[in-house]
């Protein structure tokens, strides 16, 4: 228990799973709740201690499961695995907490709305100012600002973050934004906040000298926020962050500020009532076709454009899309095709992909190269400047194709991952493990001419590995060479040297098939990293036009239009909530 509880002290606020063996335990207070939340056994035993110690647990399969079970409850989750092999440890098997998930770090399919953003928020106050950044991990998005104090609760409202963190001694500063929000906050111990500290971590973490070129240099509190958010980051995914490769400023000055009681009252996203979609303004025009651009147009609703001139952009784009029947059309059915493809990148770059997601990002790969062709032909420059900023990547999407099976398993450790041919040592490997029952075929007809037993038989079990049996009246004709490995009531089994070097060349290609493969897949995610300057703009466009699309095809079975515009007094909207 010492390692456990060596562990747990580093991770205090978060509920442990400790792997042991097959089996995620939970000791203590941990189990307690976790027998609550979790709905499984609540039990004690000794394990070395003079009073027995409380327990809970779960296989390591249902990982996921149980996993998403806790943060919906709102606990943060430290998952501790053994980082040795324990048939090669020579005392306690090593482990280390390799992730910590908390609501506002969750990148699992059951744990995110498809067309709404998980943002995790950091806030830093300053004299006059209050720092704020904004991340999705499921998506990449990192944005931060700088907002006045008069303004944070609606501006921190309006993003619905999944999770708050603010520094130890501004706590009750911020006590009424947490009281009114109620997400789970995650306090942070001040260092983390510390200019220079959190200036060197983003600089770092973006591989740049400097944040000029993001526009950032002028801000002071918004980069401590920023800073903070990614320290937090690297300590719950360990490093697993490179698609979050850009930062932007929040563009505060070009969008319209809803306040909380008129977001509510008006229903943009959620009845009053109900607490769900059903009959708000979002409800009526979501015709979406992709879960990227759901999210984007939840943050279109709430935060309307202001100035006129890219309203008129936005309005003309639709227009064009209104008009165009055949466009119309083949966009719908490419965009039918298309995956979410922000969140498959978040799950490669976070080691939660799996086969499946692969081969989406493939076609939606495929996709793009569609999708661009017929915006190209728009007669539109904000849709021709969102085809510009598309980027099929065909280098990239053959590579995919080279690599990933047709119909890969679900698990990419299970095996049979990449194609045939993709790899000339893994296909060797593949012969010699999968090429078994010939090999084994042709050793048991060899031996049983050698030895004149015509019963003789070469087989295989989980427990004893392969062998050879013979039956008790052949005994007599066993040749020295043969070793007993185990007796049977009507027969003994045996093992040779040939057989024994088979075995191991056998288990030790598995193993390899396995780690092969894993690198292999690595190699292809690497690929999307390597090209991440002209990647990141191709979903993020992507979520821009199918946006327009949802709202063009709302316009097309309404028969709503645009809005002509001139200008009037806004004085008389501040009083109702709206900026």
């Amino acid at each position: 228990m010492e390692q456990y509880l060596a562990i747990k002290s580093q991770h205090k606020d978060a509920i442990l799973f400790f792997r042991m063996g097959d089996f995620y335990e939970m000791f203590y207070e941990d189990a307690r709740i976790g027998s609550e939340v979790l709905g499984i056994t609540y039990t004690s035993r000794a394990h070395g201690k003079a009073a027995d110690v409380p327990l809970a647990g779960f296989p390591h399969h249902a990982l996921d499961t149980y996993l998403n079970k806790m943060i919906k409850a709102g606990y943060r989750v430290a998952i501790c695995e053994q980082t040795e092999d324990p048939k090669l440890a020579k005392t306690i098997v090593k482990r280390e907490v390799m992730e910590i998930v908390s609501p506002g770090t969750a990148v699992s399919d059951d744990l995110l709305e498809t067309k709404r953003n998980n943002y995790l928020v950091s806030l830093f106050g300053g004299v006059r100012l209050v720092g704020l950044a904004v991340v999705d991990v499921s998506t990449g998005e990192f944005q931060v600002n700088e907002v006045p104090r008069s303004e944070l609760i609606e501006q921190v409202a309006s993003l619905s973050p999944a999770e708050l963190l603010a520094a130890e001694s501004q706590m009750e500063e911020f006590s009424d934004l947490f009281r009114q929000l109620g997400c789970p906050v995650t306090k942070r111990d001040d260092w983390t906040f510390q200019a220079d500290y959190c200036r060197e971590t983003l600089t770092s973490h973006l591989g740049t000298l400097t944040l000029k070129g993001f526009g950032l240099e002028e801000l002071t509190v918004g980069l401590q926020a920023a800073g903070a958010v990614i320290s937090y980051l690297r300590e719950h995914q360990k490093e697993k962050l490179v698609h979050i490769n850009r930062i932007r400023r929040m563009a505060g000055d070009e969008h319209m500020m809803i306040d909380t009681a008129s977001r509510r009252n008006l229903e943009l996203i959620q009845s009053m009532n109900q607490q769900h979609k059903h009959g708000t303004l979002l409800s009526v025009l979501d015709r979406t076709h992709t879960p990227m651009g759901g999210r984007m147009l939840v943050q279109w609703i709430l935060r309307p454009l202001l100035k006129p001139a890219a309203i008129r952009r936005r309005q003309e784009a639709i227009a064009v899309l209104f008009q165009a029947t055949a466009l119309r059309n083949s966009l719908a059915e490419a965009l039918h095709k298309a995956g979410d493809l922000e969140r498959l990148l978040a799950k490669f770059a976070t080691a939660r992909a799996n086969g499946r997601d692969a081969l989406a990002v493939l076609t939606s790969l495929r996709t793009v190269v569609e999708i661009k062709k017929l915006l190209q032909e728009a007669a539109d420059p904000l849709l021709a400047e969102c085809a510009a900023n598309l980027q099929p990547l065909p280098d990239l999407a053959s590579e995919l194709d080279r690599a990933i099976q047709d119909h890969p398993p679900l698990s990419i450790t299970d095996g049979g991952f990449i194609k045939r041919g993709y790899s000339v040592e893994l296909d060797k490997l593949r012969a010699i493990a999968y090429g078994g029952k010939d090999w084994i075929a042709r050793l048991q007809q060899q031996e049983r001419e050698a030895t004149g037993i015509p019963s003789l038989k070469v087989n295989f079990n989980k427990v004893f590995g392969y062998y050879i049996e013979i039956t008790n009246p052949h005994l007599s004709k066993v040749p020295v060479h043969y070793t007993r490995k185990q007796t049977l009531v009507n027969a003994e089994r045996y093992i040779t040297q040939e057989l024994k070097e088979y075995e191991e060349r056998i288990l030790g290609a598995e193993d390899k098939i396995v780690s092969l493969e894993l690198s292999c897949s690595n190699n292809c995610a690497n690929g999307f990293w390597s090209t991440r300057a002209i990647f990141r703009p191709t979903p993020r466009c992507r979520l821009s036009w199918t946006a327009w699309w949802g709202w063009r095809r709302r316009r097309w079975k309404t028969s709503t239009c645009g809005r002509r515009w001139m200008k009037v007094r806004l004085s008389t909207f501040a009083k109702a909530g709206i900026r």
